[in-house]
């Protein structure tokens, strides 16, 4: 595996730092919109009682819940490069793993499920770490990824939303990295793998003006405002644009989804 991106920039680090007294609860929002159809998702591919499961970057343990308390696992392995929004989670079937998946000693192997969502977006070596999971599963076990995925509309290349969000993924890869736009192969680059019933499905959820992900995209740009400013494509003023449609009656957007594929280890 390579490095860290040219930039140097780190998820957590250089931007949406753990410690940010808003960090948890900006976490918190978007997992109310995507934790139902991850877990729907999980339950479907057969995750239940007796499952080793391995959660990459389990941030404040949403999932890790639920596979400990409706799923049933034997054990979870919760792994991030920080884990302070694990605190206070007891159990005995938790193992929690602080380390960096880049980590090319790092060996968990022999799990049930691995399932990652909004992780490998942020890093530079997602291919290479897609060939890293796939032998930690055990025989019929299922790999999981989640990334997300625009769908945007292409009569609007002007407007302050438009702008705004273009000017977050921009500053987001030449900060930490992240790139979406090969987001679509994770099911190819499982099939490489040598996984088997590979398969994927992409959900745009809701937009809605005081919802729960239009306070997420909110409190990222916010958060963002000098690195989105940096990037030449927004001022001030269109930001605060933007932030004003996010929460207007106004509001019609499909943003963002979330395109989770799966394969299964013969």
């Amino acid at each position: 595996m390579t490095g860290p991106p040219a930039s140097g920039g780190h998820y957590g680090q250089d931007l949406f730092e753990p410690e940010h007294p808003q960090e948890a609860e900006r976490i918190d929002a978007a997992a109310l919109v995507y934790d139902p159809v991850t877990t729907g998702r999980l339950r479907a591919l057969g995750t239940g009682p007796g499952s080793r499961c391995l959660e990459v970057g389990a941030g404040t343990g949403t999932v890790v819940r639920w596979l400990l308390e409706e799923a049933g696992a034997a054990e979870v392995v919760a792994l991030d490069r920080d884990t302070g929004g694990l605190v206070g989670l007891a159990d005995p079937r938790l193992r929690v793993v602080t380390a960096d998946l880049r980590d090319e000693s790092l060996d968990l192997g022999g799990f049930d499920l691995i399932h990652a969502r909004f992780v490998l977006m942020h890093l530079p070596e997602r291919r290479q770490l897609v060939s890293h999971l796939a032998p930690w599963l055990n025989p019929g076990g299922r790999l999981v990824l989640g990334d997300a995925l625009e769908v945007p509309n292409p009569l609007d290349t002007a407007s302050a939303y438009r702008r705004t969000m273009d000017a977050m993924w921009q500053a987001l890869r030449s900060t930490i990295g992240t790139d979406t736009s090969d987001v679509p192969a994770y099911p190819h680059w499982m099939r490489e793998e040598g996984l088997q019933e590979v398969a994927g499905e992409l959900f745009c959820p809701p937009l809605v003006a005081g919802g729960p992900l239009a306070r997420f995209w909110s409190e990222t740009w916010n958060r963002m405002r000098p690195a989105l400013e940096e990037t030449g494509r927004v001022d001030s003023a269109a930001i605060d644009d933007a932030l004003a449609y996010l929460a207007s009656p106004r509001l019609a957007e499909l943003g963002p989804g979330l395109m989770m594929a799966w394969g299964r280890r013969p």
